[in-house]
């Protein structure tokens, strides 16, 4: 694992792979990267104007690329319903779940099935597209894997399951915490019902460590011009670029070895090739990942009923 980067992605020819939020930032380089080794990518992205656009320019800069936009907003159940349709009408078969979109420290706001936003996106989007595009996972087997985009912040707070819905006061950063604390949860949540499915798809997570990407935009929405100022000052003078931001992500997709429910990380925490990264306590925890996914199969309407408990 030391020193590796981009040139060490083992071919990926006859894949397959969807990765979310993949018109900018890190995701837009994972796409890139999986292509440039081989993969036929589709970009799943919100905007159709951002997402044909990142197609035109990924497309340019990997000449011969297997890539195709598709639609999906993360926010709108009936669109990542939608989504998993109109894939598994073009492909049978999915080698790589990259679960990356994510919106970050957002004022208050709910998604089109209600839910608080950050949770919504971050979270029950891509529990319920997982679910969905569960069979064709199933059906490019053995070698499949999923990639949960977490970050160093779940370290903030665990998911308070008895207020999913945040009735009891909304605090932005906390909230981007507990998103990020249910990725990892919901990684391990699924990569523990795999193992005792025999299932061969791995379930793992990533963390980019600090990386200057838009994800910082939200971060900065209502919290005045020194702060977006600092913000901005800190992504240039700390924070690694997207290029190094992508590494923990294709490591895990790709990188042979992961096990099950692998948590990777830059080195040094901020930045640095991809390594094991720590993880808080409250992640591993069997009772309350197993109440994180029941409460998110009633939210999401989206069942594994084939898999165990």
């Amino acid at each position: 694992m030391p020193g590796w980067n981009a040139v060490n992605i083992p071919d990926q020819s006859g894949r397959t792979a969807v990765v979310t939020g993949a018109n900018s930032g890190i995701g837009y380089v994972t796409a890139r990267e999986l292509a440039r080794r081989g993969a036929t990518v589709v970009l799943a992205c919100r905007s159709a104007a951002r997402g044909k656009a990142a197609e035109i320019r990924l497309r340019a800069e990997v000449p011969g690329a297997e890539v195709e936009f598709l639609a999906l907003d993360l926010a709108d159940l009936a669109s990542v319903r939608e989504f998993a349709k109109r894939f598994g009408e073009r492909r049978a078969t999915l080698d790589l779940l990259i679960n990356n979109a994510g919106v970050m420290a957002l004022p208050y706001g709910r998604t089109a099935d209600g839910f608080e936003t950050q949770l919504g996106v971050n979270h029950l989007g891509h529990f319920a597209l997982t679910g969905l595009l569960l069979p064709r996972l199933r059906a490019a087997a053995p070698g499949a894997r999923i990639v949960n985009v977490s970050s160093g912040f779940h370290a903030l707070a665990d998911v308070d399951l008895d207020d999913l819905a945040y009735e009891r006061g909304y605090r932005r950063w906390l909230a981007y915490g507990r998103s990020k604390t249910a990725n990892l949860l919901f990684t391990h949540e699924l990569s523990r019902r795999f193992t005792a499915a025999g299932s061969t798809i791995t379930a793992a997570a990533a963390h980019p460590g600090y990386a200057s990407t838009n994800l910082h935009a939200g971060a900065t929405q209502d919290g005045g011009t020194l702060y977006a100022r600092g913000v901005a000052l800190a992504n240039e003078l700390v924070a690694q670029p997207a290029t190094g931001g992508a590494l923990p992500t294709l490591y895990a997709a790709t990188a042979p070895g992961v096990r099950q429910d692998a948590f990777v990380g830059p080195r040094f925490g901020w930045r640095g090739a991809p390594a094991r990264s720590w993880r808080a306590k409250w992640t591993l925890d069997d009772k309350s990942g197993e109440r994180l996914w029941a409460a998110s199969e009633k939210l999401t309407g989206v069942s594994y009923a084939s898999l165990p408990r």
